[in-house]
Parts: C-alpha cells; structure tokens; sequence
C-alpha cells in the first residue's frame, strides 16, 4: 500500500485538530468582550468590529475570486447573519456590559447543545441516538458544576434578556446556516452575513448608545483579536464544522467552552477554579466524546 500524500495527511490531521482550535478560539470570545467592553459600549463596538470584519473578508473573499451567491442564497446569508453575529453576538455582549456575570454567560453554550438536538432531531431530520442524549445530559450537569457556587445575578434585567436572546440565536443560526448556507462559499457568505450584522449594529448603536469609544490599547488590542480570530477564524471554523459534521456533534463542542473560558478567566482575572470544577471539565470532555463516538453520518428519522 502507497503512502498517503502530505496534502492528504495534513488535511486529516488540521480536521482532527478542528473541533479543539474552534472550541480554544471561541472560549476567547468571552475574554476578549469583556476587554474592550472598557473601552466603548456594547453595540457601538460591535458596529466597529463589523465594520472592519466586512473589509478584511471583502480583501479575502476578492483575493480568492469567491463565488457570490444568487439572491436567494444572499437573503439566507442575510438571515443566518443577523442571528450568529447579530442577535447572539449583541445579546452575549449587553448581558456582559449589564454585569451579568460570566458563570451565566457561560450557560449559554451550556444550554444550546441540550436545544440545538433537540430541533435537529424535528427540523432537519437528524437522529439523536439514546447514547447521544445521555451524552448531551451528562454535558449539562458537567456544565453546571463548572459553573458552582459562581453568582448568577446581573444589576438588570436588560442583561438577564440579552442572554436569552443569545442562547436561543445561536441555536437557530447554526441550524439555519446547516440547512441553507451550507452550499454556499464561506468568504462571500460571511461577508455578506457581516453587513447584515453591522447594519444591525449600527442602528442599535445610534437609537440607544452614546457612541463614545475609548481607544486605549486594551480595546485595540481586543478589537483586533476578536475580529482577526474571532470573526474570521473561529467562525470559518465553525461553519466548516456544520458542513462536515452533525448538528447536534457540533453543538456538543460547547460544552467544553465553558471549563476552557474558567481556565483562561483563572489566568487572566485570578478568578476561582478549584477542584469540582476541574471534575466539571472532565465530564464535559466525556460528554463530547459520548455525543461523537459515532463516526458514520447521522441518519434521517
């Protein structure tokens, strides 16, 4: 038997290393809002980022001669922007300005694999076997144990809003972007999905914010992370994963964004991490492994 081509071998390792840079990458979301939140408030600065996220792809997707999408494929794009970047992106970082602490904006993604299966299951037909709901289970008491003894209470109920919104966005965006963006190339999509977002943004900011930005170098430095990395890689990551991958495999990723962001906020904050959460993390990592322990794609109902 011949020996398979470098570009074959590094492929194969880049998608097994996938599922852990995204789940890195996106636990850095949290850290890097809650710098430049500092330095302007929160849908001003998504305006910011957006802006600068739709000329980076727009260089990307002309350097490349991405494919545009039809004008149905551009509503779609639209649609899956607004609630990825828009309404997600825009819940988690007022629920984060209104103080609403991180253990309840670590829930989120707790929630959403317990959420996302269950629709996938109804809505695109994708079978959650009994070991993956115990899996799903198991990932969300892991989750909550990571999350103890951790204050759950924000100063308003503007933030306690916010978060909802975010859970349930995130969760109908994924499914969205699996059902109808799939087909569609990432760079011209997401630059699409971008504008949708900013323009969302934009509006927010001039109706209900001062527009005041600070430009220190904490909100520079964490404006540039979390376009460069967040916007760019992390989300290219992520819908690669939902072309390749399940649904509700995806989804099960986010139970290991908590432990990871308590990991980082340890580092950077000095925050608490003693040895239940610890446990916490290793349950969440079993978890993952229970949902993905099928290899053959998921079957239809």
């Amino acid at each position: 038997m011949s020996p398979s081509p470098p570009e074959s071998t590094f492929e194969s390792i880049a998608a097994r290393a996938a599922p852990a840079v995204f789940v890195v990458l996106w636990s850095t979301g949290f850290i890097g809002t809650k710098y430049v939140l500092a330095g302007a408030e929160p849908l001003t600065y998504l305006a910011v980022r957006m802006v600068l996220a739709v000329l980076l792809m727009g260089v990307i997707a002309a350097i490349y001669r991405a494919k545009w999408p039809n004008r149905t494929d551009v509503m779609h794009s639209a649609i899956s922007g607004l609630l990825v970047h828009g309404f997600y992106l825009g819940g988690t970082a007022v629920a984060i300005f209104h103080s609403v602490p991180a253990g309840l904006s670590a829930l989120i993604p707790g929630l959403q694999p317990i959420l996302t299966s269950t629709l996938a299951n109804r809505w695109l037909g994708e079978r959650v076997t009994p070991l993956q709901w115990t899996g799903l289970l198991m990932g969300l008491a892991g989750t909550l144990i990571v999350l103890h003894g951790r204050s759950l209470s924000g100063d308003a109920g503007w933030g306690w809003l916010a978060t909802c919104v975010a859970l349930i966005s995130i969760t109908l965006g994924t499914l969205y972007q699996k059902r109808y963006c799939s087909h569609i190339d990432w760079r011209s999509g997401n630059f699409i999905q971008f504008v949708a977002a900013g323009l969302l943004f934009a509006l927010g900011a001039w109706l209900f914010e001062t527009r005041v930005i600070v430009w220190n170098r904490e909100f520079v430095f964490g404006l540039a992370w979390l376009v460069v990395v967040l916007s760019i890689g992390s989300i290219g990551l992520l819908y690669w994963l939902i072309r390749h991958s399940a649904a509700t495999q995806v989804a099960s990723l986010f139970y290991l964004v908590p432990g990871v962001t308590a990991i980082m906020a340890y580092v950077l904050f000095d925050e608490r991490l003693d040895m239940l959460s610890i446990v916490g993390m290793v349950i969440c990592a079993a978890a993952v492994l229970l949902v993905n322990k099928s290899t053959t794609p998921a079957r239809k109902a």
